[in-house]
């Protein structure tokens, strides 16, 4: 077999891969949606997937395993290997010059990556041994906020009094998924309203008057 057929075969196998991973992993997602992470086992996973408790676990590995994934592919919309740093969307925000018009993109990503966690995120609230998978959300949460906050600043667009670090802080608890619950799941308002007062109210805190 010569190089470009032996490539080619290659290609195949990996491709197979990992659209079994991530049949395996969207059945896990599912499963956990629909009973809890505790009642979801390995065996109704694979079952689900049509693929065997071997496959599984040779794929992708345990449930803590399946849980991080799921959150993952949630985070970024797909099962991509790019990170949320390379996103068009985060590409987007940090190529605006305009102070504002970097909040409302960035208030407007924030929203869509809400839509697609919060459920997952509700699992993982309620699963007994997610402590590490919390902290490490938290921690990644923080490092979007300053980054983002960092830029604002390097456009002179932050209020005049306000910190770095209260301006990340507030960036970081809007990012938690539990204001969107509250008001977009439980009180029914629409992801447009939701956006618009975010970026109405963010502005009003974080931005320099223009």
């Amino acid at each position: 077999m010569n190089q470009p057929a032996r490539r080619y075969t290659s290609e195949i196998r990996d491709e197979q891969a990992r659209r079994t991973r991530r049949t395996i992993v969207t059945a896990a997602h599912d499963l956990f949606l629909a009973q809890g992470y505790a009642a979801t086992t390995i065996d109704a996973v694979a079952q689900a997937a049509h693929v065997s408790r071997r496959t599984v676990f040779n794929s992708v590995g345990g449930k803590a395993t399946l849980l991080k994934l799921a959150l993952d592919w949630a985070l970024v919309g797909d099962d991509e290997p790019v990170p949320m740093a390379d996103r068009p969307a985060v590409k987007a925000i940090q190529a605006e010059p305009d102070p504002r018009k970097a909040l409302a993109l960035w208030v407007q990503m924030v929203t869509e990556v809400a839509a697609r966690v919060t459920p997952i995120a509700e699992v993982i609230t309620a699963a007994a041994d997610a402590e590490q998978l919390i902290a490490d959300g938290d921690r990644d949460r923080m490092f979007g906020a300053t980054a983002f906050v960092g830029h604002l600043a390097s456009l002179n667009g932050l209020a005049p009094g306000l910190t770095r670090q209260h301006a990340a802080d507030m960036c970081w608890a809007i990012m938690d998924t539990h204001l969107y619950r509250c008001l977009v799941i439980q009180r029914g308002w629409s992801a447009t309203d939701y956006t618009q007062w975010l970026a109405t109210g963010l502005a009003a805190t974080l931005l320099r008057e223009p």
